[in-house]
Order: structure tokens, then C-alpha cells, then sequence
């Protein structure tokens, strides 16, 4: 039986120092996993610790995915192969650097829900609902029912958001109730103010922190004292977003905060251990402010972290000096390192069909819909993707000033069909001298969405335009048409068509226009994908969404492609520019470009 007690934790009557690391299932492919969790182990580690995304999970209301790259189920039955404990975060938020923090898009468009992360009736109602579901699968894993899950989260960084503790009650009799019985934690940021508003009482507390670990152990001695000391996340790298610096750690800066938290006789998980890629439309944003929500700053695909095991699962220096430091607190050598799966050659693949995207807009949107000012994402039933907003200004007039208000993220405009400009949040968010000649000119706006706000009082990050002015006069009568972006886009592309009037052989230009090409290989392995000379867009193989990539403004410059998503043989590449290229051909690079 796993325990806790003032003194630390102990297994069947033995104690036990955590050293657990993170590992994301949902960033990594399951055919990874194995390699991924051995590394672990031969870094020292003992544990391995991930979040569960509510919106990975439920996509769409009481429509569940526990398949693939969502396996969860087979993941913990992983971790316990490679002979790991698992801590397990379930609670509906995750920060993590994840889209909306995990909370699905679809609460946003729920007219029942006013207000998340509190005690608010219609949000409870949909957390329940989704605790029946998940919960089943989880107790199973448990340590009290021959598992390794030993603690399962109640909450993450809840003293970082509000102070609706009686919320934190409900999660945790909610994760009694369906049958949880291994400890409950919480997990906050060291000073007073966070530890008082995110904690629950007779629940463990733990902190997180990149440094300082006497000084963050101390405060929480003093608020909990009857509470063992662990750091629930080491930071021992960090994040990038979009247009900014890539950031990094150094290894030995990094080990000797390590070094503090064992001395402590402190239990430790790393913050990432192996960071992996944020697939898809999945990658989150933060704010410059978090307190108020402002200054819009959206993350990158790679999820690399600067981890000590990088995103093909390689060692890293880190990863060395980590393992010297661990290696102290564990009484047998430990395993020598796995080793990655081969890299494919260098080579560039020319991408030699395209479609416009505006010629297939009948293939992949919604339905129209007809609003007096423009509808949100959420109100069109989507949660990533592009929007074709239509409207027309009267005239003769002008020239005057087309401003987009609410902007979330990025508008490409068109007025009577030419390109205009491009908008973006926190940016230009204006197109100047637009005038109007004849009786009216019609205007487009092609909107893409980012990442929604995944940390502070930016969550419930909604997507699309409030409203547009042309001068100061409101535009109304307005069409969208919606295009989800994501896994299974292009199946819906018609590259062959019996007249072939679709697909080209020589490629537009300007954007926004998909390019397709093939990539034969003789047995499958790691890459990396450059887009140099790219603008901004979406990259497909075989059907899968590595992400987004913006070549323009960096920091990351190459995409990562896990062996697994290739075959032997011809491989389809599928790129949405949005913005235009010159010469559409990507690269094969056997190391990666994060900046």
C-alpha cells in the first residue's frame, strides 16, 4: 500500500523517494512509447508522471476517443511494463501548454455553461459527465488494485487561477465517488497566495518550481506542515512560442537544482523528462499578462522543452547530467540508454500538385450560415481551423480605414477578390484606403485560429471576429463558412477528379493553397521536415497533422516525423500555405532547427 506521512512516502512498508519524470502520451505516438519510458528508466528515474486532456479525450460532446495516440489505457499498461509507478493528472484542467488547457472548445458554445473552473452548476454537470467515463478506465491502474498508479491530481495549479475551493471539494469527493482510494494531490507554485487558494485540506500539497528548492520548501513547511516535501514539476527547461527566442536551460544549472531537491530528502518529477510534439491544432498559447490576459503569445508544434530526453527520445547533455545525479539515489546501475530509430537520408521533395483552397471550399466547409455580424468558431460547431467571413461595404465611398475588432488570431483580406492585407491579434488589425467604386464591394476575411490561452485569466480563448468597421460604421449581413483543420483534412481534397479541373501541376503562388507530393522510402525512420521559403501553414503525412509551421517568423524551423507515421514505399506530404511560396519543395534534414 502506497502512504504518506510527515516523514515521506512509503510502498508496502518501505520507504520511497519518488523520482518520477513527465511523459505525455498524447505527444508522443504509441509506438514510441516503449523506447520513451526504457529512456526513462536509464536516466534513473522511477516514475513516470502524465496530465489526461479532457479535449484530446471528448472532441465533441459525449463523443469519446480512447484510441491511437489517446490510448490511454494502454499507456499506463506500457508504464508498468517498463517497471515505472505512474502518477496519473486527470483533472479537467492541465495547463500544460495545451490547447484551452485541456478544457474542450465545446464548453465555450455550451449556452448552460457560464464560468469554468468553479462551482458553477452547468460546468460541473459536464465534468461529472465526463468522470463517468474516464474514471472507470483509470481505478483499474490503480496501486490498491494491482496497478502502479500510486496519486491521482485533483486539480492543477488551482491556486495560480481562483479561489473557489469548495470547486476542489467537488473533484475530489468526484474522484472518491467513482472509485479513486490511492492519495489525491494538488499541485501549485510555492508562495503563499498560491498554496492558500489551491490546495485542499487532508489533501498532499506539492510545488512547482525550476530553482530555489530550499527557499520553495520552506514556504510550503510553513503552510503544510504535516505535508512531505516534493516537487510535482522541476522545470528544468521551458517552452517556446511563435515570433520569440528559442529558450534553453543549462545542463549543469539545471543539475545542480536537481542536486538541491534530493538533498532535501525531497521526491522530484521532472518537468519534462521527454517533452515530445504538440500534433495537430493542439499546441496552447499564453499571455504577456497573465493576470489580465493580454499580449497574445501562441506556442510552437515541437513540445522539445529542452528536456533531458529530446523529442526523438535521444540523450541530450542534460540527460547525462541528469543521470549522474540521479544515479546517487538509486541502489543499482543503472540501464544503459536506448538507442533512437534510424534517421532517413538527407533530400528535398518537390510537392508538384495543388489545390486552391478557395476551388474545394465546397469539399471541406460546413454548412453556410447566414448571421447579421460575424458568428464565432464555437457558435459554427468548430475548434480549429479557418473561417471565410463574407460581407459587402455600399457605396461609392472611401477610401477609408477596414478594421477587424476581436481578431483571434489572423485574417487574410480580400475585397471584390484581391488581397489586401493581412491582420493579426496584438498586431495590425486595420487595412487602410479601402474604397469602394461601384454600388458595393464585397469583402472576405479568411480567419485562422491559434492556439486558445491555456494559463491565467486568458482561458476561454474564443476564436474568430466580434465585428468589422469600415470607417466608423459596423459592416452586417454576413456568410461564414467553415473549414476544420486537423487529422483526415486532406482525405477530403479531390486531387483526382474525372476532369481533372482541380488539381494542378503548376502551383499557385499565393495562398492559400494546398501542395501535395510523394516521399518514397526503402524502410521507414526519423526526419525532420524544413519549409524554407515557406510562409505559414499546415503539414500533413500519410493524413496526419504534424502542426502548424510559420517559417516567417520562427523560432522553430523544422517539424519532427516519427517513424511510425511512414511505410515503406510512397508517402504523401500535404502542405496548406496560407500566405504563398515561390518554389513549393520541403526538405529532409537529419537534425532539427527549434532556433
Amino acid at each position: 500500500m502506497f502512504r504518506i506521512s510527515p516523514e515521506g512516502f512509503s510502498l508496502d512498508g518501505r520507504p520511497l523517494r519518488l523520482l518520477s519524470g513527465a511523459l505525455h502520451y498524447f505527444r508522443v505516438l504509441p509506438e514510441q512509447w516503449p523506447q520513451r519510458l526504457r529512456m526513462m528508466r536509464a536516466m534513473g528515474l522511477d516514475t513516470v508522471e502524465t496530465y489526461v486532456p479532457w479535449n484530446l479525450h471528448e472532441p465533441r460532446p459525449q463523443e469519446y476517443d480512447f484510441s491511437g495516440i489517446a490510448d490511454l489505457d494502454r499507456f499506463l499498461h506500457a508504464t508498468r511494463e517498463a517497471g515505472l509507478h505512474a502518477i496519473v493528472r486527470p483533472s479537467p484542467y492541465i495547463c500544460a501548454e495545451w490547447e484551452n488547457g485541456g478544457l474542450p472548445w465545446w464548453l465555450l458554445a455550451d449556452p448552460e455553461v457560464r464560468a469554468l473552473r468553479c462551482q458553477d452548476p452547468g460546468y460541473l454537470a459536464r465534468v461529472d459527465r465526463w468522470y463517468d467515463r474516464l474514471i472507470p478506465l483509470l481505478a483499474p491502474h490503480q496501486v490498491t488494485r494491482g496497478g502502479n498508479v500510486l496519486m491521482v491530481q485533483v486539480e492543477n495549479e488551482y491556486g495560480s487561477y481562483g479561489t473557489d475551493t469548495g470547486y476542489l471539494e467537488h473533484l475530489a469527493a468526484g474522484l472518491r465517488g467513482r472509485g479513486i482510494d490511492v492519495p489525491l494531490f494538488t499541485s501549485d507554485g510555492p508562495d503563499d497566495f498560491f498554496l492558500t487558494g489551491g490546495t485542499v485540506p487532508g489533501r498532499l500539497a506539492t510545488v512547482n518550481f525550476g530553482s530555489r528548492a530550499t527557499e520553495a520548501f520552506a514556504g510550503l513547511k510553513g503552510l503544510r506542515p504535516d505535508d512531505p516535501a516534493m516537487c510535482m514539476e522541476f522545470w528544468c527547461g521551458w517552452f517556446d512560442h511563435w515570433g520569440a527566442e528559442h529558450v534553453t536551460r543549462d545542463p549543469e544549472d539545471a543539475a545542480d537544482s536537481l542536486a538541491e531537491i534530493l538533498a532535501a530528502g525531497a521526491s522530484v518529477n521532472l518537468y519534462m523528462a521527454h517533452g515530445g510534439t504538440n500534433f495537430s491544432t493542439w499546441a496552447g498559447a499564453n499571455t504577456e499578462d497573465p493576470a489580465t490576459g493580454a499580449g497574445y503569445l501562441p506556442t510552437v508544434t515541437s513540445y522539445d522543452y529542452d528536456a533531458p530526453i529530446d523529442e526523438r527520445g535521444g540523450v541530450t547533455e542534460k540527460f547525462l547530467a541528469f543521470r549522474d545525479v540521479l544515479q546517487r539515489y538509486t541502489d543499482e546501475p543503472l540501464p544503459e540508454p536506448e538507442t533512437t530509430a534510424p534517421l532517413l537520408p538527407p533530400g528535398l521533395v518537390e510537392l508538384t500538385e495543388s489545390i486552391r483552397l478557395f476551388d474545394v471550399l465546397d469539399e471541406l466547409a460546413h454548412t453556410e450560415v447566414r448571421a447579421a455580424e460575424p458568428p464565432s468558431f464555437e457558435e459554427l460547431g468548430i475548434g480549429h481551423g479557418l473561417v471565410l467571413y463574407t460581407s459587402r461595404i455600399p457605396g461609392p465611398r472611401g477610401p477609408y480605414p477596414l478594421s477587424v475588432h476581436g481578431l483571434a488570431d489572423r485574417a487574410h483580406v480580400f475585397v471584390d477578390g484581391t488581397p489586401v492585407g493581412v491582420l493579426e491579434r496584438d498586431g495590425v488589425e486595420a487595412v487602410d484606403g479601402v474604397r469602394v467604386t461601384g454600388t458595393h464591394a464585397r469583402v472576405d476575411l479568411l480567419v485562422e485560429s491559434m492556439g486558445r490561452v491555456n494559463y491565467g485569466a486568458g482561458l476561454g480563448d474564443r476564436k474568430g471576429v466580434s465585428r468589422v468597421l469600415h470607417t466608423q460604421q459596423m459592416l452586417h449581413g454576413w456568410t461564414a463558412r467553415a473549414v476544420e483543420l486537423g487529422h483526415g483534412t486532406p482525405d477530403r481534397l479531390p486531387w483526382e477528379t474525372s476532369s481533372g479541373a482541380v488539381a494542378h501541376t503548376h502551383a499557385p503562388r499565393s495562398g492559400p493553397v494546398f501542395h501535395r507530393g510523394s516521399l518514397d522510402v526503402a524502410e521507414p525512420g526519423d526526419t525532420y521536415l524544413a519549409l524554407p521559403g515557406w510562409g505559414k501553414g499546415y503539414t500533413w503525412v500519410n493524413g496526419f497533422c504534424l502542426g502548424r509551421y510559420w517559417e516567417a517568423r520562427g523560432p522553430q524551423r523544422t517539424l519532427y516525423v516519427p517513424w511510425p507515421l511512414l511505410r515503406a514505399g510512397r508517402n504523401d506530404i500535404v502542405v496548406l500555405e496560407l500566405d504563398g511560396v515561390e518554389q513549393p519543395v520541403v526538405e529532409l534534414r537529419q537534425a532539427p532547427d527549434l532556433g
